[in-house]
């Protein structure tokens, strides 16, 4: 039997404030256990929630950003249920009235056409605390720094159909969060995180079928590799005459397996009501357009923009978009230099050396004034492509500029004819078995012969004059 999957995900965004969504208690991470946790966190009696005016600000910002309905009025409502990381016994979350509904990420696939998942709502919530296992003695500490820190909880339709359209589909989110400032995605921190959705059906079955919960997903990579596990796990289930049981599921990356946690709950296991101690969100036109007109540029209309503008290959418009903090340093070095050879430099030599130390941009040891001065000296000839890199890797070790590496080295190409065309005569009088094959058509043996002469001049000789001489002389 052929089998079709679907999937749909629940990302929880941590939201980039710098109190908790419903007091004034720090979200930083990283403090000691617990001295994060005020009397709101920790539910005392008579201590009542303030709504964080940023949070709604910023769930506003992704509603647009990903063409969806911003609710006029949105309603906080309780989600009861009993764990120790929320001392209240319940959560403040939203259920029948969200702040945002209705969007869709349209995604590319790997043939190239076009696919639109739906977004079904986006809506606040406080973070629980977190258990904690390690050297506890046999037994389970809690630590509430966590409790009450503001998520945006993302539910999209159960439209994917592959692990990769999933990851993809959680990239997509990831970098529109990121673009918009609204969360920063660390999901080492457990910043970004999210829960799959999985079910399996025969092709051309149009009810749904049975599904589980992979909860809390912290990497791309895991969420690929959990999804693929459940969905053969689901499969054979089926065939071998069982039924898929409803369920929430842990993925333990170790093992590369998905485990029982326990039986999924429904809506009206958490007993929802509207919490009375929070009025009602109401958001105005005239907010909404303040915060439209505050929106930066997303990543879509600066990927068009980078293509109409700079006219870059798409490959290379891909990287300098994935992050806005790329583009902002492609832009900055392009401002100065010829944009293709920025885009070039950023997306291959620049992004080999932060991949290779594990440095964010923001943090790169070459600036982009330093780039675009090293980029010059490749534009007017002093330097050739390959020396330019390395006099980059002493750049980006020393911290040195371009000029002082190259003046201090003696680096500067050589373009003088004559030094080249000596170099040339040299090389050919030297190889005549080469000569004899290039006038037999075999045009390859022509890099042997630039190369040598790049060997002869150290690398100095502008390779265009090196290419044109031998051309001709061989020719001739």
């Amino acid at each position: 039997m052929q089998w079709e999957v679907v999937i749909g995900l629940e990302v929880h965004a941590q939201l980039a404030t710098h109190s908790k969504i419903f007091s004034g208690a720090s979200t930083a991470y990283g403090a000691e256990p617990n001295t994060q946790a005020d009397l709101v966190t920790l539910g005392y009696p008579g201590v009542l929630p303030v709504l964080n005016q940023e949070v709604v600000v910023m769930a506003a910002k992704f509603g647009l950003a990903v063409g969806a309905t911003v609710a006029p009025r949105s309603v906080f409502a309780r989600k009861n249920y009993f764990y120790p990381d929320l001392p209240k016994g319940y959560q403040i979350s939203q259920y029948e009235l969200p702040i945002v509904e209705h969007g869709h990420i349209d995604l590319t696939l790997e043939d190239g056409s076009v696919k639109r998942i739906g977004i079904t709502r986006a809506h606040l919530e406080e973070d629980a605390g977190k258990s904690l296992h390690e050297n506890m003695g046999g037994k389970t500490g809690i630590d509430l720094n966590r409790a009450g820190t503001p998520l945006l909880e993302i539910v999209s339709e159960p439209d994917m159909r592959s692990a990769k359209e999933a990851v993809n589909y959680m990239r997509r989110i990831h970098q529109i969060v990121r673009y918009l400032g609204i969360s920063d995605g660390n999901m080492q921190e457990g910043s970004f995180r999210c829960d799959a959705n999985v079910s399996v059906r025969p092709v051309g079955q149009q009810e749904l079928g049975t599904r589980t919960e992979i909860k809390n997903l912290n990497s791309f990579r895991f969420v690929e590799k959990a999804i693929n596990f459940e969905i053969e796990r689901q499969i054979e289930v089926i065939e071998d005459g069982g039924k898929v049981v409803q369920e929430t599921r842990l993925y333990d990356s170790d093992r590369d397996e998905t485990r029982s946690m326990r039986g999924k709950e429904e809506a009206n296991d958490y007993r929802y009501f509207p919490d009375p101690d929070l009025l009602p969100v109401e958001i105005s036109a005239e907010f909404l357009e303040s915060v439209k007109a505050a929106m930066p540029e997303l990543p879509q209309a600066k990927a068009a923009r980078f293509a109409a503008q700079y006219g870059l290959k798409s490959v290379d418009i891909e990287v300098l978009t994935a992050a806005q903090g790329t583009a902002d340093y492609f832009e900055a070095v392009a401002a100065g230099c010829d944009a293709k050879l920025a885009a070039n430099w950023v997306t291959g030599e620049l992004g080999a050396a932060l991949n290779r130390d594990g440095l964010d941009i923001a943090e790169s040891r070459i600036g982009p004034a330093a780039l675009i001065g090293l980029l010059k000296r490749i534009e007017d000839n002093t330097v050739s492509g390959k020396i330019a890199k390395d006099v980059f890797a002493t750049m980006w070790d020393e911290g040195s500029d371009a000029d002082a590496i190259i003046n201090a080295k003696g680096l500067k190409q050589i373009t003088d004819t004559g030094a080249i065309e000596a170099a040339v005569d040299r090389v050919i009088a030297e190889n005549p078995e080469q000569v004899q094959q290039f006038r037999e058509g075999k045009d390859k043996v022509l890099g042997f012969f630039v190369g040598q002469v790049m060997k002869a001049t150290q690398g100095k000789a502008n390779p265009g004059q090196v290419n044109q001489m031998l051309r001709d002389k061989l020719n001739s």
